[in-house]
C-alpha cells in the first residue's frame, strides 16, 4: 500500500515493480494524500494529517482483501463494422481498410453518399457531386 500523491503517475510503475517480483499486479493498493489531504486542507495541518491517517489505514484495510485477478489471453480478429456509407463513414472505412483491418460497411439506404449524394456540386473545386 503506498500513500502518496496521484496514482496516475506512479500506479503502473508499482504494478510493473509486482509483476517483476512474479506478484499479481493487483497486490497493490494506492491512497492519495496530496490532492485529497494537503491540497484541499493546506490551511490546516492538524485536519490534513489526520485525514492522511484514516484514509492510510482505509488503504491498509483495502490492501488486506485484494485478490490476484486471473490474465486471460483472448485473441482479437482486426475487423471493424462502420455504420453509415456517408462521407464519413466511407473516409473512416477506407481508412481502417488501409491500415489493413477488415471493414463491414453497412448502409440502410439504398445508395450510399448519405447527403453528399444530393449535391450536384462539391465546394471548393465545383466538382460534379453525383
Amino acid at each position: 500500500m503506498v500513500a502518496a500523491c496521484t496514482p496516475k503517475i506512479h500506479e503502473p510503475t508499482y504494478r510493473a515493480v509486482l509483476q517483476e517480483a512474479g506478484l499479481s499486479p493487483y497486490y497493490f493498493e494506492m491512497v492519495n494524500i496530496r490532492e485529497h489531504c494537503s491540497f484541499v486542507h493546506q490551511d490546516d495541518k492538524d485536519i490534513a494529517t489526520e485525514k492522511a491517517k484514516r484514509l492510510t489505514l482505509a488503504g491498509i484495510n483495502r490492501a488486506r482483501e485484494l485478490e490476484a485477478v486471473p490474465r486471460k489471453v483472448i485473441p482479437v480478429t482486426k475487423a471493424a463494422l462502420v455504420i453509415g456509407a456517408g462521407i464519413a463513414g466511407m473516409n473512416a472505412a477506407l481508412d481502417l481498410a488501409g491500415q489493413g483491418i477488415s471493414v463491414y460497411l453497412v448502409e440502410k439506404e439504398p445508395t450510399i453518399g448519405g447527403k453528399m449524394a444530393q449535391l450536384d456540386r462539391i465546394f471548393p473545386t465545383d466538382d460534379c457531386g453525383i
